[in-house]
């Protein structure tokens, strides 16, 4: 048994993988649970908790719109940091800056944690933020929902320390580009714009955690045995 913390996640998705298999998990983010949980914990995870003993960090949504390749043209012209040529409505380039610092120190306080096994879920970062990332960060290993079982696309990167890459538990025939189900397979990409897409779009697949759960899991009882 592992003693495991989910950080950044209020869906319980991970939390409940984990769970399944025995482990003493418990999850955290600066907002509630939406399953009502007990075992979660409503705090920053840079405010100490990372420090509690645990064996595995899993770092499922933390914030990233900011550092992701996407997202680069809202945060600098031509070069490093010149001014955008367009910023979205309502935001100034200096509430810019200030979302992508919050989101690098979170994302190199959950990497530099003293655990032993760390997993953070992020998109493919732009060039500023990997300037800004500690040196022995890899390229993160991208995986797909319908490589879980979900028919759905959305790219998911997983910066990977002391732990084996996920291995596809039940890859799904994709559907012709352009038909009505490719189209479905897309839609956290056609979400419709309002104050809850940010949140669905970021929720975890229960196949891809419940396959994370299984391999990480194994992986560290493998490790356990091999340095008994």
């Amino acid at each position: 048994m592992m003693r495991v913390l989910i950080a950044c996640e209020t869906s319980g998705i991970a939390r409940r993988a984990f769970a399944d298999l025995g482990h003493d998990v418990w999850s955290c983010d600066i907002l509630p649970a939406e399953d009502g949980s007990n075992r979660h914990i409503i705090c920053d995870v840079r405010d100490g908790i990372l420090n509690d003993g645990w064996d595995l960090l899993a770092v499922m949504h933390p914030p990233c719109t900011r550092l992701c390749r996407s997202g680069r043209r809202w945060m600098s012209g031509p070069g490093n940091w010149t001014p955008p040529k367009q910023l979205p409505v309502g935001r100034t380039w200096e509430s810019m800056k200030a979302e992508f610092e919050e989101g690098v120190s979170i994302f190199t306080a959950c990497w530099k944690a003293p655990i032993e096994r760390v997993a953070i879920e992020n998109p493919e970062m732009n060039d500023l933020a990997r300037a800004r990332m500690p040196s022995d960060l890899p390229r993160p290993q991208m995986v797909q929902p319908f490589w879980f079982g979900h028919p759905e696309y959305k790219a998911t990167g997983w910066y990977l320390r002391g732990l084996r890459p996920l291995v596809a538990t039940g890859i799904l025939e994709e559907p012709e580009r352009g038909s009505d189900e490719w189209k479905r397979w897309n839609r956290v990409h056609r979400m419709t714009p309002g104050p809850e897409r940010a949140r669905l779009r970021s929720r975890s697949f229960p196949g891809m955690m419940q396959a994370a759960a299984e391999q990480w899991s194994g992986y560290a009882a493998d490790q356990a045995r091999a340095a008994a």
